[in-house]
């Protein structure tokens, strides 16, 4: 249980992450598209720029949207197996309880 818990916080996290990827991509791609084609567009790599040409911008922006998008998708259908999974833990750990409430005694003696 406590090993899917983890799990399914890492996978949340990488999903706010690539969403936050996917809303950049997005944003960048909003503010290159109305410039005109001969515009100097610079590409920022660490703490230089290049000089790019503004549809090798636009290619690149758009394939990190895509990817984001992709990634996340996967991500989701990886977060809604570990939520079924947790479901089911959690189903044979009430049911455990129940048939054994000695079991629930210790549980309960440990926590204190």
């Amino acid at each position: 249980m406590i090993d899917l818990t983890g799990k399914l916080k890492q996978v949340q996290t990488q999903m706010r992450n690539k969403e936050g990827d996917r809303k950049r991509a997005y944003l960048t791609l909003e503010e290159l598209r109305p410039l005109p084609d001969n515009t100097n567009t610079y590409k920022s790599i660490g703490r230089t720029f290049l000089l790019e040409p503004k549809s090798v911008l636009e290619a690149e922006q758009e394939q990190k949207f895509k990817d984001s998008e992709a990634t996340i998708a996967s991500l989701q259908t990886s977060k809604e197996n570990l939520e079924k999974k947790i479901a089911e833990v959690e189903n044979s750990l009430r049911e455990l309880l129940q048939q054994e409430p000695g079991i629930a005694r210790q549980i309960m003696s440990m926590s204190m």
